[in-house]
């Protein structure tokens, strides 16, 4: 996905909305349980570690901006494509 998105020519700002792991660990409790459900599904699946992703934009062109807390323990992380 990221490196789909970081080839897009007109894009400047990717945000990606959902739940992460920070640091490895489920935050909160009804995260950790959604994960179970998600992997119990799909084991390749689930949620992902915030630094991961993070790392996984980097190499692909993106640079991190900001985490937005949103409503249901989600998030909204907000890149920038690297000229």
């Amino acid at each position: 996905m990221f490196a789909g998105v970081a080839n897009m020519d007109s894009l400047r700002i990717f945000c990606l909305y959902g739940p992460f792991h920070y640091g490895g660990r489920p935050s909160p409790e009804s995260n950790a349980r959604f994960d179970a459900v998600l992997r119990s599904q799909d084991p390749t699946s689930g949620i992902r570690d915030f630094e991961h992703v993070q790392a996984l934009a980097g190499r692909c062109g993106l640079a991190f901006i900001e985490d937005n807390a949103m409503p249901a323990n989600n998030r909204l992380v907000v890149f920038k494509k690297q000229n």
